[in-house]
């Protein structure tokens, strides 16, 4: 229980305006909650309680009821914020943003924050405030590519659903070739990071050869069966199923779902006689221009950016040797990559794309 407070009397006007706040589905949930205060207030109800009903400090309470009593209704509202008067108007804002999503410059591909402020008489400061409230970054461009495969959705579902809803007693892997990994070694060494730093390199390098990597990704443990090849035929190709074949644990019955992109050398006639003489092998191709819904990619990307892209090597043997060290280190303590959009997903955002490129205009 908490100590008796002043009471609180209200008038009938007061009781249905601030029942209204409480009801009113728009109002802000800031003075909806003041509102309630005020009414349980009314009731006789201890701060301490009505802070508890309301999940709330007493503290709250305490103030609220306080602005009431000394201002009644209009306490309710925030009061003034300290600073200058704003001094960008709506309109001026809706035009920045208008001019930025439907204009381009005259001399440039978009717009600046020093060539919109002089387009439109303001500071370059007021155009990136704007700008990054409404989430516009004219300067930045990203690349996509849709897929124009005839069959994308049923393929989509086929593989989303190997993904998320797996076969009893099967394999799923995920197959493909990282091609023409170059061995490069910097021209000068690079220089450490130090505090106050980073790490530096020289931009130009001496090219000491490449390999390829044939790669097959276990979705459910994400373990890594992988190979090195000096070049991807379809020969390369088929001497990594031998070895993926060899590799993986045969128990009887069990079914290996293979997911794979269109690449010429996985429908070569050698490949397609190799897997009629395999008939646990079942193929599962990628729409054409999809390959991020492979998997294995999702590991070739970790491996350029952890042990590739920074490296310098002196020739092809240290860069095999440090795939098979990084494969060896990955495979002690794998990790699946869990898919978990819905192909429903994908394919609803693949035809938002294709929409905002029709209605465009370009």
């Amino acid at each position: 229980m908490g100590r008796p407070v002043q009471e609180l009397l209200l008038s009938e006007q007061e009781q249905e305006v601030l029942k209204g706040y409480v009801r009113r589905g728009k109002t802000h949930q800031a003075l909806s909650m003041r509102a309630q205060i005020i009414l349980l207030s009314a009731q006789g109800m201890y701060g301490c309680d009505i802070a508890n009903e309301l999940s709330i400090t007493p503290q709250v309470v305490v103030k609220w009821r306080a602005r009431f009593l000394r201002n009644r209704l209009s306490g309710l509202s925030d009061a003034p914020r300290p600073g200058q008067p704003r001094k960008i108007t709506d309109e001026q804002v809706q035009a920045v943003i208008d001019k930025t999503l439907h204009s381009k410059p005259k001399n440039a591909t978009h717009w600046s924050t020093r060539s919109m402020a002089k387009a439109q008489g303001l500071t370059q400061n007021a155009v990136l405030r704007i700008w990054h409230a409404f989430g516009l970054q004219p300067h930045r461009q990203e690349t996509f590519k849709i897929s124009t495969d005839p069959h994308f959705v049923e393929k989509v579902r086929d593989i989303v659903g190997l993904y998320m809803n797996p076969p009893e007693h099967a394999l799923v892997l995920c197959v493909d070739e990282k091609s023409q990994i170059q061995a490069l070694e910097r021209s000068q060494p690079v220089l450490p990071l130090r505090m106050g730093q980073v790490e530096s390199r020289t931009h130009d390098y001496f090219r000491h050869g490449t390999t390829s990597l044939f790669a097959a990704l276990d979705v459910a443990t994400g373990k890594v069966i992988a190979t090195c090849h000096q070049r991807h035929r379809a020969a390369e190709f088929l001497k990594f199923l031998k070895h993926l074949d060899a590799s993986l644990p045969f128990q009887e019955g069990q079914q290996v779902h293979l997911v794979l992109d269109n690449y010429g050398t996985h429908k070569t006639s050698s490949v397609r006689r190799w897997f009629l003489k395999h008939p646990r092998y079942h193929l599962h191709f990628t729409p054409t221009s999809a390959s991020w819904i492979n998997l294995v990619e999702r590991f070739f990307s970790d491996l350029t950016t952890k042990r590739i892209r920074r490296d310098s090597f002196t020739g092809v043997p240290q860069l095999k040797k440090a795939i098979s060290d990084y494969l060896e280190s990955h495979n002690k303590e794998p990790k699946p990559f869990v898919w978990t959009a819905p192909a429903d997903l994908i394919i609803q955002k693949v035809k938002n794309v294709v929409n905002a490129i029709n209605q465009s205009g370009h």
